[in-house]
């Protein structure tokens, strides 16, 4: 090696180092600073994905505890109601002390889907021959917040036979403890 390098001109050995210095730099690059860019990039990448799950963690647990408080909630609910306690007979009576018991044409269950140890039980309930204060004074007794018991959805038109009296169709819904046969 060392004869051959000694045959080369100035000229020669010039380039010869130069292409030595530049395949240097190359294999350099290749074997240490592009692997440490990629994996400073990887790195950045995988903080900022962490701190976006982070943050939706975050989230998530406000979303839960709110969820749990409203859980505890029903659950105090449901234990200060009366034993045997239905959403039909609580619609029933609060009908007959709003005196619209005679009004009331149907009833029927709406089905509801189970969260947790409770389920949202919903009645439709349609009413014909209302007055504006019959329907009102229904409904201030229906609606409870501490109960949990809401209207979840009415729909008032006038009657077509009888134009001064209301036709309603109410959804009124609330949460009860699941049966312990069907958890």
């Amino acid at each position: 090696m060392r004869q051959f390098w000694d045959q080369l001109t100035t000229s020669q050995k010039r380039t010869v180092t130069a292409g030595l210095v530049f395949a240097g730099v190359v294999l350099l690059s290749q074997l240490i600073v592009v692997p440490y860019l990629d994996a400073r990039q990887k790195v950045r990448s995988a903080i900022a994905a962490s701190e976006r799950a982070l943050r939706d963690l975050a989230v998530m647990g406000r979303e839960y505890g709110a969820l749990r408080q409203r859980s505890e909630e029903i659950r105090r609910t449901s234990e200060r109601r009366p034993p045997g306690f239905t959403l039909f007979s609580y619609l029933e009576k609060r009908a007959g002390d709003a005196a619209v018991k005679t009004n009331i044409r149907s009833l029927s269950p709406l089905m509801s889907a189970p969260t947790g140890a409770y389920e949202e039980t919903a009645v439709e309930m349609k009413l014909d021959r209302l007055t504006m204060k019959q329907l009102t004074d229904f409904l201030y007794r229906v609606e409870s917040p501490e109960e949990m018991i809401r209207v979840r959805r009415i729909s008032v038109v006038k009657m077509k036979e009888s134009p001064e009296y209301l036709s309603a169709l109410i959804q009124v819904s609330t949460y009860q403890p699941l049966p312990s046969g069907s958890r």
